[in-house]
């Protein structure tokens, strides 16, 4: 099984990186503008506007569910590559998209085929990690994210406001299929079921789909998911209202920039210092980041909050993420994958939902406020569910 050397920068870590990066762009080109383009195409409601962007993700939700449960049956590799066959189409559906209820179907569809491409190279890339760089292992992979969190909402305001949605559409199938030719040269570890796992093939129990081991940590991903949600469907309309469209586009840059930098260490403290020493921080951090988005007099303090939640839930995602797959067995890091993100999927998810429908109450200060205070209260959420145990990833 790979994972059990001590070499990291493989040729196989280097392509998976660079293939999430092109998997990654899509869905952060059109989640941060979708919202406002349901709005300005087809006269959407702040309600219906949340869902054409949490759509997406719920779609990524359901095929997480079966993806992590078939990952070694289908084969890692040729779930990848079909997965981003129907991504690549799916991107070019938007065009011909002429009603709101169409651009949801798409949107399903496009996050379906993201949460089994996704599912597919984040459970894979675990077993190219050395098991005692995990942390360290995981920030570096989770940098081609943070590349597309900088640079794919850059792009969307762009070629959205400069040159038109249509050209949007056809960069991100564009990126869509740059993704599937790596797919194609990529070789990914495969592992074969066991006796066990072939005759519960077709067995669906709960546990079954979801890993208990990965669903403690995985509970607390929820949350920071709908409050990132927040940020994603939701800021672009708040500095149009507000007057602060350059504090939001530096909060993309800034907040990109942080989580590159902190990618670079906070994995290593993780492996040394335990878990606990990187993730109260980092939930602090993104509840302060929340607080300075509800405060935001000008881009300034805008801009500064990208540094919070840069170190916040940037950081926060690999090192939760290690959490989840080094409490599951090796058998089982498909299935503790999938749980992992099928919670923050849903965080994500239904966060436009929930806040558009509290938008019309609290207004968007008062949404991000709140946002802070749930995000201060996971730590305690964290110190039950895991945090009380300091658990270091690598270790027995």
């Amino acid at each position: 099984m790979a994972g059990s050397g001590s070499k990291l920068w493989t040729r196989g870590f280097v392509l998976a990186i660079i293939t999430n990066l092109f998997i990654s762009m899509v869905f952060y080109l059109l989640m941060t503008s979708m919202a406002l383009y349901a709005v300005q195409e087809f006269n959407a409601s702040d309600g219906a506007a949340g869902f054409a962007s949490g759509s997406f993700v719920l779609g990524a939700l359901t095929a997480r569910v079966f993806a992590g449960k078939f990952l070694d049956f289908v084969g890692r590799r040729r779930l990848l590559v079909i997965s981003l066959a129907v991504f690549v189409a799916a991107s070019l559906l938007y065009i011909p998209a002429s009603s709101l209820a169409l651009l949801l179907t798409v949107r399903i569809l496009h996050g379906m085929a993201f949460g089994a491409a996704s599912t597919s190279i984040s459970a894979s890339v675990m077993s190219l990690i050395p098991v005692h760089r995990r942390g360290e292992g995981t920030g570096y992979f989770g940098i081609s994210t943070t590349l597309a969190t900088a640079v794919g909402p850059f792009l969307a305001v762009y070629l959205a406001n400069s040159v038109s949605y249509r050209a949007l559409f056809l960069f991100a199938a564009g990126c869509a299929a740059v993704a599937l030719v790596l797919a194609l040269v990529l070789r990914l570890p495969e592992r074969t079921p066991g006796p066990e796992e072939q005759k519960n093939k077709w067995r669906m129990h709960l546990t079954d789909i979801i890993d208990p081991s990965a669903l403690a940590i995985a509970s607390v991903m929820f949350i920071a998911g709908a409050a990132y949600a927040g940020i994603l469907s939701f800021l672009n309309s708040y500095a149009q209202d507000e007057g602060l469209l350059l504090g939001a586009s530096l909060f993309f840059v800034v907040y990109a920039c942080v989580v590159l930098v902190s990618r670079l260490f906070v994995g290593r403290i993780q492996d040394r210092h335990g878990d606990n020493a990187v993730i109260y921080p980092t939930l602090v951090s993104f509840a302060a980041g929340l607080a300075l988005l509800a405060y935001a007099p000008n881009d300034a303090v805008m801009a500064v909050a990208g540094v919070f939640v840069g170190f916040g839930f940037g950081a926060l995602m690999p090192c939760a993420q290690a959490i989840a797959v080094s409490t599951a067995p090796a058998s089982r890091i498909g299935l503790a994958t999938s749980t992992f993100f099928i919670l923050m999927d849903a965080g994500v998810g239904l966060g436009p939902l929930l806040l558009g429908a509290l938008l019309p109450l609290t207004g968007f200060h008062g949404m991000y406020w709140v946002l802070a205070a749930v995000l201060l209260a996971s730590t305690v959420l964290y110190h039950f569910v895991h945090g009380q145990r300091n658990y270091r990833p690598g270790t027995p």
